[in-house]
């Protein structure tokens, strides 16, 4: 069955029919933003009966409902029925409405980005002219329909009455597709022009009156998520529009707000989600996209579950999916059933991460991670408080982080996830979940890890901290100075300049092993000295007080031995510090760390760049 048809269009009837609102755009179109030079240019081209490129249109009344408005200039009664939406034209179709159609001037911008108001209109000696050009022909004047220069001040063309348009012979653009007055008009003001402006029209109005436009036209039967991938397909030259752009559009067709609900509305006095939830500063960068991937999970996952109940087999029962064209066609029903309890089940999630150690937004391995994490939390309610159940979401999260396993595309994992986890939870003696089977760590990680942008890098800063790590200097735990913003970051033990003195290779003294979290006071203390000299220098400083054996336990909660620091001996230091990093790596995970070799690379664990600090 044949899911469009393509024809062609005379342009004046489809202009006729936006006037009318036969022709509306659906809500997720953005705004109207063609310029004053790429308005005439498309005048020209059809002037010149030069191809446009075709419009394509939805038919409306089938499944993919939108909210809808008229093109842009068009005043129609609030609630006015289309027959058609246009999907691909809007800039080109808008544009030729506001010069062709109606009488109002031209919201444009002008060639440096300033808002002018434009009336168009066609020289006819210009546009008749030997020597001339269509392009030379296209006169623009504002809102008065006058020509200024001298900053306002001289009038340099004056159409602001019928009689002046024809002492300057200068045909308005909105009289193209029916002029029958302002031919009168001319005939009377002076019948000596009237057969040079006949040869004008059969040139130059003609083009426009026998014009057609290729249409490509989408049956009303064509689904939500197709309209959606082919809008997007074809408008390459704008900016991608979000899930949750087309789902607010969906969700208006029905009567309600989702740009309200997430995003609040003062006038209204509606406070949205998004304040809320980014109210947890672990939870600031959450995106209106991974609510309704969680939406998704959730609706999924009941449906799932019913059909199972139902006794339906496995592969035949609804699939779990946080998948976009499955995100398309989530109904209103399910976003008013869900949205409040996943509300809660993200202030869950950010209270779990805050009880591992996260206190950071900029130290937070993946935000996409929080999203099953969210949903296992509105299944399990206040069980997730539970010490064995607690244990096993920690254990899946930090095989997740240092398995490094949430990069990239992560729909089918998310879905796996809430899936196996419940199951896990709930059934004792079911089979780990999929993120803790393929989670493994080479110890060759750790000479790769560089920069924060990796996830693993991140988790094993929070580590250090969640596992008491102190300031070299404060002597206080760094966890408390990060919750208190002291300016806390990570720097290198064995100080760079040291290193470098030392002709060590930057990619080996930049790996994590020889990073750890310290204060601003204590990284202005080492400097680039050797750490047996800044070690003495701290012990030295008269505010600190400290004696030698704390400030060895105090490096002993980085997982430094101090022998080798006060030795200076950076190959002992770091084969220790690496065997001990691996060790709380295999704490977390559950996992053994495999030796080289043995397991392929991370999804995102490519080697990092250098990274440029203290």
């Amino acid at each position: 069955m044949a899911t469009f048809d393509s024809t062609k269009t005379a342009l004046s009837k489809l202009l006729d029919q936006i006037a009318e609102g036969k022709l509306q755009l659906p809500d997720f179109q953005r705004g109207w933003v063609w310029d004053d030079a790429h308005i005439r240019s498309l005048l020209v081209s059809i002037a010149r009966s030069f191809p446009i490129g075709s419009v394509m249109l939805l038919e409306t009344g089938g499944a993919a409902r939108f909210q809808i408005r008229p093109v842009e200039g068009v005043n129609l009664p609030t609630g006015s029925p289309a027959d058609r939406l246009i999907l691909d034209g809007q800039q080109r179709l808008t544009s030729l409405t506001q010069v062709l159609k109606l009488a109002a001037p031209v919201k444009t911008k002008d060639d440096q980005g300033r808002e002018v108001q434009r009336i168009y209109y066609i020289d006819i000696e210009k546009a008749l002219s030997v020597s001339g050009s269509l392009e030379d022909a296209m006169v623009a004047v504002d809102e008065t329909k006058t020509s200024r220069t001298n900053f306002g001040r001289d009038i340099v063309l004056d159409l602001s009455s019928p009689e002046k348009e024809f002492a300057a012979f200068c045909f308005p653009c909105n009289q193209i597709l029916r002029s029958d007055s302002w031919e009168l008009g001319l005939h009377r003001f002076d019948a000596n022009k009237f057969s040079r402006y006949l040869e004008f029209r059969a040139k130059v109005l003609d083009a426009f009156r026998t014009y057609d436009v290729p249409l490509i036209e989408l049956k009303k039967g064509t689904t939500k998520e197709a309209v959606c991938l082919v809008f997007e397909k074809v408008n390459t030259g704008g900016v991608p529009l979000s899930v949750f752009e087309l789902v607010t559009a969906t969700y208006a067709a029905d009567g309600f707000n989702l740009r309200d609900d997430w995003f609040g509305n003062a006038r209204e006095k509606i406070e949205g989600r998004h304040k809320k939830l980014t109210g947890k500063s672990l939870l600031r960068d959450l995106e209106p996209t991974d609510f309704l991937q969680g939406i998704s999970l959730l609706h999924s996952y009941e449906r799932r579950q019913a059909d199972l109940a139902a006794e339906k087999k496995p592969k035949e029962a609804t699939a779990v999916s946080a998948k976009r064209e499955h995100i398309l066609v989530l109904p209103l029903k399910a976003y008013k059933n869900w949205a409040d309890r996943l509300t809660a089940g993200f202030f869950a999630a950010d209270r779990f991460l805050r009880m591992e150690g996260f206190h950071h937004p900029k130290f937070l391995p993946y935000r996409t991670q929080l999203v099953p994490l969210a949903t296992m939390m509105v299944h399990l309610g206040e069980r997730w408080l539970e010490p064995v159940i607690r244990g096993k979401l920690a254990r899946w999260y930090w095989c997740g982080v240092l398995g490094e396993l949430y990069g990239g595309a992560v729909e089918t994992r998310i879905a796996l996830d809430l899936q196996d986890i419940l199951a896990w939870v709930n059934a004792p003696g079911e089979k780990e979940p999929t993120t803790v089977v393929a989670s493994g760590f080479q110890p060759t990680r750790l000479d790769t890890l560089r920069t924060r942008t990796s996830a693993a890098y991140r988790g094993i800063y929070v580590l250090l901290q969640r596992q008491g790590s102190r300031d070299f200097f404060w002597k206080a735990r760094m966890v408390d100075l990060d919750r208190d913003e002291c300016k806390i970051d990570i720097h290198h033990i064995f100080p760079r300049d040291w290193c470098e003195s030392q002709k060590l290779e930057p990619r080996v003294y930049n790996a994590i092993v020889n990073k750890t979290p310290i204060s601003y006071k204590a990284n202005r203390m080492i400097g680039g000295k050797a750490p047996s000299k800044y070690l003495d220098q701290i012990f030295e400083h008269a505010q600190v007080q400290i004696s030698t054996s704390e400030q060895d336990e105090i490096l002993k909660t980085h997982l430094i031995d101090p022998t080798y620091l006060r030795s200076d001996n950076f190959q002992g230091f770091y084969d220790s510090r690496k065997l001990a990093l691996i060790k709380l790596i295999e704490e977390v995970t559950g996992k053994t760390v495999l030796p080289p070799g043995t397991e392929p690379p991370p999804e995102d664990a490519m080697d990092d760049e250098e990274e440029a600090e203290g």
